[in-house]
């Protein structure tokens, strides 16, 4: 399975070379950057601190298409979707962990899903999927007794607010629950607002430093709290679960898909 990283320049971009040099039964095939950028046509494992590989650094996509299987794709909302676009025309696969799309940003994913496979999760991490299942089963056994909070932090670079892996855990308690989060999401809150309300599911954001990424969601009740945590101390934990992702689709038919059908959680 031959790999195609873009942003290959970027501090993800780096760590997913690292990922894939480090994975059985997979090779990096193609590495992309700007086309600004002083390191096209040096080697993509140089500029990744891993050696030589033989593959050197291209500014666009279109002259390496034969030279990868899937592209893994962590940019941006708007380069994702067109990325997708280009594998489905050209019988590529594409795993995309960017977050902040839009709802018809996800739509177009989606129309991609009806010619090739993507795999498209706001957070590749298999611990933030086990975490997933676990709000689930969480929320259905607690009910609409416990309020719900979900509490997230990131570095000062992050561009998007709340997280998508924060959004996601909102939506699946919120799924669980029979509720719908664009109704019954709170973003913040500041002044005399009064009391929560029963259903509403609360967001807090923290911006600060270096934070990889960290996400608590909380169930409380009258005598009692139960936090469910998760804590990304480096961002190869999120490199490994795209690769791992690239892999899986060798023996996938088109379709969209998640981490949780990747890790069979569904």
């Amino acid at each position: 399975m031959r790999i195609a990283v873009i942003g290959a320049a970027g501090r993800m971009g780096k760590t997913l070379i690292q990922a894939i040099t480090d994975a059985n039964g997979v090779e990096l095939g193609a590495a992309i950057v700007e086309p600004t950028s002083s390191l096209v046509g040096v080697d993509a494992g140089e500029v990744a601190g891993v050696g030589k590989l033989g593959v050197s650094i291209v500014s666009d996509i279109k002259d390496c298409v034969a030279d990868f299987d899937v592209l893994i794709d962590f940019t941006t909302p708007a380069l994702s979707v067109a990325n997708a676009a280009y594998c489905a025309d050209n019988g590529k696969s594409i795993v995309i962990g960017t977050t902040g799309l839009n709802d018809e940003q996800k739509a177009l994913l989606a129309e991609a899903g009806k010619k090739t496979s993507v795999v498209f999760a706001p957070n590749m991490s298999v611990g933030v999927n086990l975490t997933l299942k676990l709000l689930s089963l969480a929320a259905q056994i607690l009910g609409d007794d416990y309020d719900v909070e979900v509490v997230e932090a990131h570095h000062r670079h992050k561009v998007d607010s709340p997280s998508g892996t924060a959004l996601r855990m909102g939506e699946v308690v919120a799924e669980a629950l029979g509720r719908d989060l664009k109704e019954c999401a709170v973003y913040g809150r500041e002044g005399q607002i009064g009391p929560r309300t029963q259903k509403e599911i609360g967001f807090e954001t923290i911006r600060a430093g270096d934070v990889v990424g960290e996400h608590s969601v909380w169930f409380a009740t009258e005598g009692e709290r139960i936090e469910i945590v998760h804590k990304a101390s480096s961002r190869m934990t999120f490199a490994k679960g795209a690769v791992r992702a690239a892999a899986w689709l060798k023996d996938q038919q088109a379709g969209l898909f998640d981490m949780q059908d990747v890790l069979n959680l569904k």
